[in-house]
């Protein structure tokens, strides 16, 4: 079909907005996008964009495929809306763009196809397929490239179509891809690797038939002088790794041979690919027998490829000293997401170097050669992900958070120390001793990052160094240049667990390092700021109570940096004023140590609006804060548990309306009500009283958003100890909705639910009877499950413990499901009130069904043994138990059972109760 431009005003019209569309004022960006967004209502207006990116070739590329980009969105958002003919022209035009002069162009077209099939199906569009494989063929270079470009996007977009189509066209689609490996032009042979790429990990039939044929293929483009050709090559032996490692044995010397000198190739992004090699190959049952002889080649390559390029240091700023004085810039502010309530903790270190490797107030990248190659590159790199899901890797991204080689090194070194233990410092220490005193300060910089990466690893055989490596270290401190600086506050923090239990040497260690570490965090460079605050925070966390005599100096400090620092750096601020909130807990509680914290922190509390996210990092430290002050937190409580309850409820009224609303506000809200109802315990109950917080909670806690359930399930188990008369009135609401969130696929959901149950059931006794038989069976199958996380299962077994205690009736006679999994649980946790009345419960039961534990009386001896000191009540419960099964058992049946016990249990039980 053939379509004109009816008015050719309207087509001027459209142009001109397009072009101007592109002008670096982003006030006229917007105008111009509010007007384009308006033509949407016009039916021809997509005709027009497909018009000029198609027939106008005398146009400008940037407008041409700009016109593209548009259309791409709205079919994005509204294909399903277009007219017939209108879908019928653009499927025509845009393949008609593949065959196009400008690389640019036929990139365009190409993604608004595989735009067309995701809204769609291949089935939708019948003769795409057939189409595209026959310009493969064409004599015009240009046609079997763009024909070539699409269907890659066409494979990373929709695999699974392609996959599962009746058609089957992979059976013909990846053989031919393979036939093109050894076509005459580079790009066309890179996309066809790519392409085939895209079926590895899904273990696609029509590929797993061809896998001799894609091997013998792939090791002849091993040596392409074209980089984009051995960086597919590179990706697709990586993922074989995971996916088929069994059919690289046999060549697994040539292959790492390959990936050695893959690993050190001149373009940054080849030698990135290879390096993933190493990641992977660290997680297969064969590394260590298949690298062994290799380590001495590839660890000076790894340590090699981890220092700083010189447009790394430039794109930081790497020699600009005092830039605190700059303000953040909001693109510099990465998202923050708020962490809902938890006790688990992991640290990766991969997000580690993410925050080293992070530019406070980089200046802009070069400037595209236009906004629409610009939007280009990021579809080609973001895989047309959705718009909202912004990664961090488009156009404003900073450059210096992406994956590289340098992080992707230190991890690679970091994982292979965890599989050799201290078996490579022979090869790694001589390496170390020439970095770490080397005069490049670039290469001593990168040294200090190896012995960062290694930390975890080699812990054992680094002992002896480390008395020199840490004073070294703390020396390094105060290195002139400030990315030595930021990378030694990393490395030491890596080191924390040493110098906090190295109790003898705390003059020599610990206090030098806290007091670095504070004048640090008051550096003139905002990176070191940041990596120091971070720093102290694990510190913090190690150290716990250790921190206490020095807590003026600490939050002098941390005060000091409240009217230093910018924006970014304020919120690791919160963090690290949380985290030491946590960590020395109740002996924050003095009137001096209040009336120094508190003051900047309402300051700011005062200054942010409801709707500023910046609300988020202030609400959690707010929360860590008062739980430590307990009463301390008094003269501030009001007015925050106010405003709490006012996000909250703005949250749920603005739920009911347009749009969708950013629940976050709602979470650390709950989140620091959590933390109030902790601290002030019963002192809350008549701010509960006077607000309509129960029945704000009954609407969050059906909320579809598993976080904020989470939090909801927190708040209420917290309630419920601390003003329970309010929690009761509601119970008839809580209790069903309660066990129907026994779900342990939304772990934290389910852990925070099992505990609040535990907490009810605890106050109302007998009368959680009617709920019993449901609750426990969820629990029974929960601590039963073969992969279940350690915290859950512990909350699991202590309510069950707790049912038993105020229902032994109804519980007991379920005993021999849950005994051994529930005494393994509780065997390892310190004793406390939830333990204790977890175990006054398991034995009301085990003196009603005794037969319920006799095949696991061991697990059961070995529980009793892990308390310390139980109280006397429990005690003699313990021992009324023992005493009561020896005389069941007999003397001799005794023996032989108590002969299979490990030796220290013996020793536990007979000093105990005697037996």
């Amino acid at each position: 079909m053939s379509w004109q431009p009816v008015q050719a005003d309207d087509l001027q019209q459209i142009l001109s907005l397009l072009r101007q569309s592109q002008s670096p004022d982003t006030q006229i960006q917007r105008q111009v996008q509010a007007r384009l967004e308006s033509l949407n209502q016009y039916p021809d207006f997509n005709k027009y964009l497909v018009y000029i990116l198609t027939k106008l070739l005398d146009e400008q590329e940037a407008t041409r495929s700009l016109s593209g980009l548009i259309l791409k969105n709205n079919a994005k958002s509204h294909y399903e809306k277009f007219p017939d003919e209108a879908r019928a022209y653009i499927k025509q035009e845009c393949l008609s763009a593949l065959g196009d002069r400008s690389p640019l162009i036929r990139a365009t077209g190409g993604i608004l196809i595989t735009t067309i099939v995701t809204k769609g199906s291949l089935e939708q569009w019948p003769t795409l397929l057939e189409h595209l494989y026959s310009c493969l063929d064409s004599p015009d270079v240009n046609l079997c490239e763009g024909a070539f470009g699409a269907l890659q996007k066409i494979c990373e977009d929709s695999a699974d179509q392609l996959e599962n189509a009746p058609s089957q066209p992979l059976n013909v689609l990846i053989p031919k891809f393979i036939q093109f490996f050894r076509h005459s032009h580079a790009k066309v042979r890179s996309h066809a690797i790519a392409c085939v790429n895209e079926f590895i990990t899904p273990r696609a039939t029509a590929l797993m038939s061809n896998i001799d044929l894609f091997l013998e293929n792939l090791f002849q483009l091993a040596n392409d002088t074209d980089s984009d050709v051995r960086k597919h090559v590179c990706r697709a032996l990586v993922m074989l790794v995971e996916v088929r490692i069994e059919r690289l044995l046999p060549h697994m010397q040539q292959i790492i041979e390959y990936m050695l000198l893959t690993s050190q190739d001149t373009d940054d992004t080849v030698a990135l690919e290879a390096c993933e090699f190493w990641l992977m190959i660290a997680d297969q049952a064969i590394c260590r027998d298949i690298l062994q002889p290799y380590l001495d080649k590839l660890l000076p390559v790894l340590c090699k490829n981890m220092k700083y390029s010189e447009m790394d240091v430039i794109i930081l700023q790497g020699d600009i000293d005092e830039d605190e004085h700059i303000p953040d810039r909001i693109e510099d502010i990465r998202p923050r997401f708020h962490r809902t309530r938890s006790r688990q903790h992991a640290q990766n270190i991969s997000d580690d170097i993410n925050l080293i490797d992070t530019n406070n107030n980089s200046t802009a990248a070069t400037p595209p050669n236009s906004q629409a190659e610009q939007q280009l590159q990021d579809e080609n790199e973001n895989n047309d992900d959705d718009d909202d899901d912004d990664d961090g890797s488009g156009a404003n991204a900073d450059q210096a958070t992406e994956w590289n080689l340098r992080k992707c090194s230190a991890a690679a070194l970091d994982i292979l120390s965890n599989v050799f233990r201290d078996n490579i410092l022979p090869i790694l220490l001589p390496i170390l001793q020439e970095m770490l005193f080397h005069s490049n300060w670039q290469i001593k910089e990168s040294g200090i990052l190896v012995l960062g990466a290694i930390a975890e690893g080699c812990s054992y055989g680094l002992i002896p160094h480390l008395p020199d490596l840490v004073d070294y270290l703390i020396k390094c401190l105060n290195d002139k240049k400030p990315l030595v600086r930021s990378i030694t506050c990393w490395t030491l923090s890596r080191y924390s667990t040493w110098i906090v239990r190295n109790e003898a040497q705390h003059n020599q260690f610990l206090i030098p390092l806290m007091s670095e570490l504070l004048k640090r965090i008051l550096d003139a460079n905002k990176k070191v700021q940041e990596a120091a605050c971070s720093a102290f925070a694990t510190l913090e966390e190690e150290a716990c109570v250790q921190m206490v005599p020095y807590l003026k100096q600490i939050l002098e400090t941390l005060v000091h940096a409240f009217r230093k620092y910018q924006a970014k750096n304020l919120l690791i601020l919160y963090d690290a004023i949380g985290t030491l909130a946590d960590s020395v807990g109740s002996h924050l509680n003095r009137h001096d140590y209040i009336e120094l914290l508190m003051p900047p922190l309402i300051d700011r509390w005062n200054i942010l609006r409801n709707d500023d996210k910046d609300l988020f990092p202030l609400l959690e430290c707010l929360s860590s804060i008062a739980t430590a002050l307990q009463t301390g937190f008094l003269p501030y409580c009001e007015p925050v548990f106010v405003r709490c309850i006012i996000l909250v409820q703005q949250t749920l009224e603005a739920n009911g309306q347009d749009g969708s609303p950013d629940k976050d506000f709602m979470i650390v809200a709950l989140d620091l009500l959590s933390g109030l109802v902790e601290g002030l315990g019963s002192n809350i109950d008549t701010l509960v009283e006077r607000s309509n917080l129960l029945t704000l909670l009954e609407r969050c806690a059906q909320d579809p958003m598993p976080e904020v359930r989470q939090s909801s399930f927190a708040l209420l188990g917290d309630l419920t100890k601390a003003c329970f008369r309010h929690v009761q009135k509601h119970l008839s609401f809580f209790l069903p909705i309660l066990t129907q969130n026994l779900n342990p696929q939304h772990v934290s959901v389910c852990n925070n639910a099992i505990w609040a149950i535990g907490e009810i059931a605890i106050q109302i006794g007998a009368e959680i009877q009617p709920f019993v038989s449901v609750i426990l069976e969820s629990l029974i199958l929960i601590i039963n499950r073969h992969i279940t996380p350690k915290t859950l299962l512990e909350n699991t077994s202590i309510t069950i413990g707790r049912l038993g205690l105020v229902c032994p009736n109804d519980v007991s006679s379920q005993l021999a499901r849950f005994i051994r999994p529930w005494c393994i649980a509780l065997r390892n946790i310190r004793d406390n009130e939830e333990k204790d009345s977890a175990f006054r419960g398991i034995c009301n039961m085990i003196v009603l069904n005794p037969l319920g534990v006799t095949n696991e009386f061991i697990y059961v001896c070995d529980a009793i043994a892990s308390w310390e000191k139980p109280p006397m009540e429990l005690y003699t419960k313990f021992r009324d138990i023992l005493y009561t099964f020896k005389q069941e058992f007999g003397d001799e049946q005794w023996k032989q059972l108590t002969d299979r016990f490990p030796l220290p249990l013996k020793q536990r039980l007979q000093a105990h109760y005697g037996i």
